[in-house]
């Protein structure tokens, strides 16, 4: 708004109070008035221009001074007349006027310097001539009536109402802007307004206190600030300062603060013309360089907005608010004023997502952001003191008028008393006044309107009502008798009142109108639902008592959350309304206002504000601050995202919590959104949270569940698993299974409450509860309930249960010292487990007798035994031993039967604990049995028993058995010298045997040494590895039959490995120190022991050639066998010639065999191969060839037996033949058969070539083949197995046949059983034919 004045300054005055007024006057001769709005009230015509106006302290009336005119000129305005006062100084010109603050006086300066006081109430004039000498310019009235004024003549005066001059002070210049106010001292001064400031001079701010006159304060300031241009006081004692380069200043007046800037600030860049201050709105301004800018006072850092005048070339000039800091006028220096609206009513109303506010004072903006309609203005026609909005119209009024908008202008509707509130839905009006609705249709004609009308209450008795709210289809109303009642509009009848304690201020129904909050006249806040009747009315948690209003929130999926707020919070809570709790309301938490902010609509977590300018700003609120942060932000605060899904769960924001619970949530954050699934029953849900964090268990147990219709019955199977039992089972009880808080109860122990449950809803349980009871009550220690509660579990049906009571009842009774009952029960009852429990009991209650008795009959004889033992009952404890395991027992009683000298009972209880030192202690002390302490130590090989058998010998001077038992009890030391002693040595040299240390050894040797015993001395010097001295010794023995000693001395060269001592033994052995060389076997054994085995085979040929040449064909097979098997194991080749003598050597045994068994064919081919090789067996020459003739002829072998025949008559064996066979010879060659059995083939098994079955050597791979040792012919591929002894190969079929009969293997003479022998399928590795030395 602005108004245009040709020429330079213009003066204006805003109308003081009410601020409806603007008074303006340019260079013309009239002064011109103008309404808020900038509409032309009146205009007063003067005589000259206007040089000074004011309006009085209430506003009613202006007073004008003009040039070329005397006389003062007034204007009422609530007559809107104007009234002329003579001043009486025609001469004077007047210069100045100012109304008092307090008073309805008026002071009028003149240009020559004198002064008029107008009283207006009493029309009385006080003229003072003089009072300055020059003209009067400036001055200001204090709150006690004290008139300060300036003049061109540089002084300043005080004086009081009447003129008269109190305090006169010269200035260093000429003065300006004068104000009176307070100085800011450490006391609140109680003298009122007493310090003058002014601008003296443009430069110097003085400070001048009444009471002290002679100490004004001067205050200069920076050259480079510029000329003082204005200054103003504010707050408690603070002067803000304009200087005219653009700086803005703020000091304070306290002493000890005068000298220091507490803000300073260059506002405008090149010049500033004007400050003001508006205390209504703590707001300071200052105008220069084309703009304005507006500062905070409690922060003038915050600059809260700059207004731009870019039309304005000439400068600025005066700044101007009105008192209540709703309008700011600026004049500038082309003429023109600038009137700004600086705060707006806060006026508005929302319906739905639709808003209607103040935009301008005589503007009102509709607007739905959230439907994306573009905002519509519509000019009212008054300044409206309340704003309505329904889904199609607006409604304003002022007074007991309103005005109703659609597109257009509807209609004006008067009511019957002043309008406190109006509420507009898609067809109705409702207008509250003076304690009545009055409901009316919107559009409907004026006769329909009188039909669509109605008055609430219809009875005055109902009392009178304080608040109301219209939805789409319901009327709620609040009165002073505390009734909320709720009237559906299609009939206009009550469906619901609720009746309150006390008056009701405020309704706000949801948008469905279901459930309605109001506040009360104690501040308290309050929901219900009008819809169910059943539910109680909720006193809202934590409700601020300055809580100016409420709004729910318009989101279609938020049916539950409002926000309550006063000015400077806004309070977010949810209504859960299906929970396990029942319904229940939460505050959710609070978010804080900006000042001056008016929440309108709330959608969707975000508030919509309607600010003092006239615009709307939007707020999120921190409740719903999880909607606008990007999961990512909060992984690295684990804290922030368990705040916001904590906030979400409580909003039953169920699917944003699960998204950031996704992002990063901990493991507590899945267990919190599973928790609040089951409080707000949400199953399905549940289940999907608790298989995503893993939880088997509730996934399982919520399956189980999720399909129970009964509300009821399912919240209490959810209360359960939150381990809400109470609540559980009060669920329980109110649905349709009420058996199932019986179970729970059951299930969790709480036996008290389930047997009151079952009293109620299960009497045939009572018995089982009863039972489980007291087993519990018995393990706690509480018996005599316990016993109570067995008895009264007695059903005399179920028997496993009834054995379980009775066996309580009888350890109870044993408990309760009713011994004789329960020890009866104990007995009868059928279980082991029971006697053994009482039987324990009655131990521990030091009933011995009773409770042996009780352990015997449950068959614990260990127990029974060790409570027998503690009363000293051995009788009894005699007649359970053969029952009893525990040698503990055994061992009691043995001590107890050896104390009462019962000896042999002693010694068996001894054996039966195993306490062997005992039992021989017991038989060689007091039964003189040392036959079986021997066979005991013997047996257990018990040193210490062993010592007491060496003791009890040595009393007995059998010093044999007592070194004997002393080595066995390791005191080597003391059988030495026992043995020493008595010329024992040797019984302990055969007893250490190699159990003994090398000391031990040395000791023995040294002692046969010194006793010549050559023999032992050498067997202990070689024991302890004197391997030099051993041989010494043995050299030394006289030969024997068995030669003991050369045996011995070839072992300990063998293990000496001394080249020495071998050549020594080897020299021994040949006779060379003797002249009588040792048999060859001991050379062959000297060779073997050193492992020598090339010699030793040498010489094991040359001493088969011995044995065999002295006929003994066995030990020749024997030694060859033996060597033959000793460089196998070596890996060594065997000589042909060992391997030929050993199958010739063995070709004979098996002779013997097979004539044994009869079957002469084998015997002969053997024969005939012993016979061909007869030089090698020259003792038996014609034995052998008679056997063979024989032999030969019985198997048809005739012309083999004619040549042996022949062969035998020769002169060096004929007469050696026995005459029983020399007649059949001698015939035999006299008359020659030659026929002969043609000899079997079979194949090679090198090459599979045909030859007779008894040839060794294959004429076609010239491959010496093995032979079988069970018949003596040549392996065969296929028939092959081996002697699992000597590992020497057979015919499979042939072997089996020969162990039917024989029970050693022929080759090796050990034990063997067909059984043992397997036939072998692959006999590859055993024919390698250069195993022999060919």
């Amino acid at each position: 708004m602005k108004r245009t004045w040709a020429g330079s300054y213009v003066l204006y005055k805003w109308q003081k109070s009410l601020g409806n007024y603007i008074a303006v006057a340019g260079q013309d001769s009239t002064v011109k008035i103008f309404d808020r709005h900038g509409q032309k009230w009146t205009e007063l015509n003067l005589p000259g221009r206007c040089v000074g106006m004011d309006w009085d302290k209430d506003g009613d009336i202006l007073a004008v001074i003009s040039a070329k005119s005397s006389s003062i000129f007034l204007w009422d305005a609530s007559v809107n007349k104007t009234f002329h006062i003579d001043s009486g100084m025609s001469k004077d010109q007047m210069s100045f006027l100012l109304w008092s603050k307090t008073a309805p006086l008026l002071a009028v300066g003149t240009a020559k310097g004198n002064l008029l006081i107008y009283n207006q109430q009493t029309s009385r004039k006080i003229p003072i001539l003089g009072k300055h000498t020059k003209k009067i310019t400036c001055g200001c009235w204090s709150s006690q009536n004290l008139l300060a004024l300036g003049g061109e003549d540089n002084n300043l005066t005080i004086s009081n109402h009447e003129g008269d001059t109190v305090r006169q002070m010269p200035l260093r210049g000429e003065p300006a802007e004068i104000f009176f106010s307070v100085m800011k001292t450490d006391e609140r001064s109680p003298q009122g307004e007493n310090t003058v400031s002014m601008c003296v001079d443009k430069k110097i701010l003085t400070l001048f206190n009444i009471n002290d006159p002679n100490n004004p304060i001067e205050l200069a300031f920076e050259r480079q600030y510029g000329n003082l241009v204005s200054h103003r006081w504010f707050g408690d004692g603070y002067i803000l300062i304009g200087f005219s380069h653009g700086y803005f200043l703020v000091i304070s007046t306290h002493i000890r603060e005068i000298k220091s800037e507490l803000y300073q600030a260059r506002n405008h860049k090149d010049s500033l013309y004007s400050v003001a201050v508006s205390t209504s709105l703590n707001k300071a301004a200052s105008c220069g360089d084309n703009c304005i800018k507006i500062h905070e006072l409690s922060d003038l850092k915050d600059i809260s907005s700059v207004i731009q005048l870019e039309d304005e070339t000439k400068g600025l000039d005066q700044l101007n608010w009105t008192d209540d800091g709703q309008l700011l006028a600026l004049s500038t220096q082309r003429g023109t004023i600038h009137v700004f609206l600086t705060k707006l009513p806060m006026l508005g109303d929302s319906f739905g997502t639709r808003l209607a506010f103040l935009t301008s004072l005589l503007e009102v903006t509709v607007s739905n952001q959230v439907e994306r309609e573009s905002p519509m203005s519509i000019q009212v026609e008054v300044e409206p003191t309340f704003v309505a909005v329904g889904p199609y119209h607006v409604a304003v009024g002022m007074n007991n008028k309103a005005w109703f908008y659609g597109l257009s202008k509807i209609k004006d509707v008067e009511y019957l008393g002043t309008i406190v509130s109006m509420r507009l839905n898609a067809d109705y009006a409702a207008a509250l006044f003076e304690g009545k609705v009055q409901l009316h249709m919107i559009e409907g004609r004026d006769a329909e309107d009188r039909k669509q009308m109605k008055l609430f209450p219809d009875d005055d008795s109902k009392g009178r009502i304080l608040c109301h709210a219209l939805t789409a289809e319901f009327l709620y109303y609040g009165t002073d008798l505390g009734n909320v009642v709720c009237v559906l509009l299609e009939d206009w009848e009550t469906v619901n009142d609720y009746s309150h304690s006390v008056s009701v201020r405020k309704v706000f129904p949801d948008p469905n109108g279901t459930w309605v909050v109001f506040i009360d006249d104690k501040n308290g806040g309050f929901l219900f639902s009008p819809a169910n009747a059943t539910l109680s009315c909720f006193e809202l948690p934590n409700f601020s008592p300055t809580i100016t209003g409420v709004l729910w929130d318009n989101w279609h999926a938020d049916k539950g959350v409002f926000v309550a707020f006063d000015d400077d919070k806004a309070y977010t809570y949810a209504l859960h309304k299906r929970t396990i709790y029942g319904p229940r309301v939460v505050l959710v938490g609070s978010t804080a206002l900006l000042y001056s902010q008016r929440p309108l609509l709330f959608y969707n977590g975000e508030l919509t504000c309607q600010t003092t300018s006239g615009k709307t700003s939007e707020v999120v609120l921190h409740t719903h601050s999880f909607l606008k942060t990007s999961p990512d932000k909060l992984k690295d605060s684990p804290s922030e995202l368990s705040k916001q899904i904590s906030q979400a769960l409580q909003l039953k924001r169920f699917k944003e919590a699960w998204s950031l619970c996704t992002s990063g949530g901990s493991e507590a954050d899945w267990a919190e959104i599973g928790r609040a699934c089951l409080v707000h029953m949400e199953v399905e849900l549940a289940i999907q949270i608790y298989r995503m964090s893993g939880n088997v268990g509730m996934v399982i147990s919520l399956q189980s569940i999720k399909g129970i219709e009964d509300k009821n019955l399912l919240a209490g199977h959810l209360a359960m698993s939150l381990e809400e039992y109470n609540l559980a089972q009060d669920l329980y009880l109110s649905s349709s299974c009420p058996a199932a808080a019986l179970e729970m109860r059951r299930d969790l122990l709480h036996w008290d409450s389930a047997l009151m449950l079952a009293k109620r809803l299960a009497e045939e349980q009572i018995p089982f509860i009863s039972k489980e009871y007291a087993v519990h009550l018995e393990f706690i220690g509480d018996y005599v309930n316990a016993l109570a509660h067995y008895e009264k579990g007695l059903t005399h049906q179920n028997k496993e249960h009834d054995e379980a009571c009775q066996a309580g009842i009888a350890r109870m009774s044993i408990r309760m010292g009713d011994i004789r009952r329960g020890a009866a029960q104990a007995v009868q009852h059928p279980s082991r487990v029971l006697k053994k429990e009482c039987a324990a009991i009655l131990e521990s209650m030091k009933q011995f007798s009773e409770a042996a008795q009780l352990y015997e009959k449950g068959l614990y004889y260990d127990k029974a035994a060790l409570v027998y033992i503690r009363c000293k009952n051995w009788a009894k404890v005699g007649e359970l031993l053969p029952n009893v395991s525990s040698l503990k027992i055994h061992l009691q009683y043995a001590k107890a039967k050896e104390a009462d000298g019962k000896y042999k009972e002693a010694a068996q209880a001894y054996e039966s604990a195993k306490d062997w030192d005992n039992m021989i202690r017991v038989l060689l002390d007091h039964l003189n049995n040392p036959e079986a302490a021997v066979r005991v130590v013997r047996e257990t090989q018990s040193i210490d028993g062993a010592k007491m058998v060496a003791r009890f010998f040595l009393r007995l001077n059998d010093y044999g058995s007592a070194i004997h038992f002393l080595v066995l009890s390791q005191c080597n030391d003391e059988a030495f010298q026992l043995a020493q002693q008595h010329g024992q040595m040797e019984v302990y040299a055969d007893i250490i045997g190699s159990a003994a240390t090398q000391e031990d050894y040395q000791s023995v040797a040294l002692y046969f040494e010194g006793e010549k015993k050559y023999l032992l001395a050498g067997k202990f010097f070689h024991k302890c590895g004197q391997y030099n001295k051993a041989l010494n010794h043995f050299l030394k023995c006289p030969k024997t039959e068995d030669n003991q000693a050369i045996e011995l001395a070839i072992e300990t060269v063998g293990q000496a490995k001394d080249n020495f001592l071998t050549n020594q033994l080897i020299e021994y052995l040949l006779g060379e120190s003797d002249g009588m060389p040792m048999e060859a076997k001991y050379l062959f054994r000297l060779y073997m022991a050193l492992q020598r085995y090339g010699e030793a085979a040498h010489t094991a040929t040359i001493i088969a050639r011995e044995e065999q040449s002295a006929g003994n064909y066995r030990n020749a097979h024997d030694v060859l066998f033996s060597m033959y098997t000793e460089l196998q194991a070596q890996k060594i080749k065997i000589p042909a010639e060992m391997a030929t003598n050993l199958m010739i050597l063995h070709s004979y045994l098996l002779v013997k065999i097979h004539v044994k068994k009869g079957d002469h064919l084998k015997g002969a081919r053997m024969l005939i191969r012993v016979s061909n090789n007869i030089s090698k067996f020259p003792a038996h020459v014609v034995p052998i060839l008679t056997s063979a003739v024989i032999e030969c002829q019985r198997a048809g072998l005739k012309n083999s037996a004619f040549g042996f025949a022949a062969m035998l008559m020769r002169p060096e064996y004929r007469n050696q033949i026995d005459l029983k066979y020399r007649k059949k010879i001698e015939a035999l060659v006299r008359h020659p058969d030659t026929s002969e059995l043609e000899e079997e083939t079979t194949p090679c098994p090198f090459c599979g070539f045909q030859l007779p079955q008894n040839d060794l050597m294959c004429i076609s791979c010239k491959n010496n083949i093995p032979y079988c040792i069970a018949t003596g012919r040549h392996m065969l591929k296929e028939d092959w197995s081996i002697c699992p002894l000597c590992e020497f190969p057979a015919l499979y079929s042939q072997f089996i046949l020969l162990l039917e009969t024989e029970s050693v293997c022929p080759m090796c003479s050990g034990n063997l059983s067909a059984k043992q022998v397997k036939k072998i399928s692959d006999c590859s590795k055993y024919l390698h034919g250069d195993d022999l030395d060919q």
